[in-house]
């Protein structure tokens, strides 16, 4: 059974850093682009990075263009999003997914499964 398990999330003052993991189990990731995302209260949830299978392509939403990283390391099956320069807007339930394809995309109905979500919250 595939699964995907977030972590790293908080609260933090505006300016602040953290870092979210997302540890998957259950399939050979390594071949498989991933993604974060987002979802604000009472917004749609959005994109925010992806990375292909081996890390090296990845896309970032403009909001957070200079300020998050997304990054994967195959061998523990994991992929991390750095956030810095953390603004109260970027406050949501980041969540962690996995598409079939070897490429990153941007269209959520292309990935296949989902984590539970971890909250950041930024405070001003």
């Amino acid at each position: 059974q595939v699964q995907l398990v977030e972590s790293g999330g908080g609260l933090v003052q505006a300016g602040g850093s953290l870092r979210l993991s997302c540890a998957a189990s259950g399939r050979t990731f390594s071949s498989y682009a991933m993604g974060w995302f987002r979802q604000a209260p009472g917004k749609e949830r959005e994109i925010v990075a992806c990375i292909n299978w081996s890390g090296g392509s990845t896309y970032y939403a403009d909001s957070v263009k200079g300020r998050f990283t997304i990054a994967r390391d195959n061998a523990r099956n994991t992929v991390y999003l750095q956030v810095n320069s953390l603004k109260p807007e970027d406050t949501a339930v980041y969540y962690c997914a996995v598409t079939g394809r070897t490429y990153f995309t941007t269209r959520q109905y292309d990935y296949d499964y989902w984590g539970q979500g971890t909250q950041v919250t930024v405070s001003s």
